[in-house]
C-alpha cells in the first residue's frame, strides 16, 4: 500500500518560514517526480512546486518563485519544501503528490496523495 505522509504546516506570522516535509513509503520514490500543491478556502487546488525524480529540475508557481525551495532525498524517501517570506496569502491546506513527471499546471499524473498539512500565515 502506497502511503504519502506530510508534516511540518502550522502557523506564522507574515514574514516567517516554514519547512514542510513529506515521507512516501509503498513505492519506489526515486522513480517518482514529487509535487507540492496547496489548496485555500473557497479556490481550486493549485501546484506549488516540483521536483523531477533525480533532483535535477525543479519548477515552481510563479507565486512562490524566489520564497520557496523543493528539494528530495532518494535515500531517505523525502520530500521538503522550505517556505520563506510567508504571505498570508500562502495560507492554504498543502498537500504532496507523486507523479511520472512534473506539471503544475494540472493535476493529471499525479498518483499518490497525502492528506495534507495546514499552513497559516498571520498578517
Amino acid at each position: 500500500e502506497v502511503q504519502v505522509a506530510e508534516s511540518g504546516g502550522g502557523m506564522v506570522q507574515a514574514g516567517g518560514s516554514l519547512r514542510l516535509s513529506c515521507t512516501a513509503s509503498g513505492l519506489t520514490f526515486q522513480n517518482y517526480a514529487m509535487g507540492w500543491f496547496r489548496q485555500a478556502p473557497g479556490k481550486t487546488r493549485e501546484g506549488v512546486a516540483c521536483i523531477t525524480w533525480d533532483g535535477g529540475s525543479t519548477y515552481y508557481a510563479d507565486s512562490v518563485k524566489g520564497r520557496f525551495t523543493i528539494s528530495r532525498d532518494n535515500a531517505k524517501n523525502t520530500m521538503s519544501l522550505q517556505m520563506n517570506s510567508l504571505k498570508p496569502e500562502d495560507t492554504a491546506m498543502y498537500y504532496c503528490a507523486a507523479a511520472n513527471f512534473c506539471r503544475l499546471s494540472s493535476e493529471v499524473g499525479f498518483r499518490y496523495w497525502g492528506q495534507g498539512t495546514q499552513v497559516t500565515i498571520s498578517s
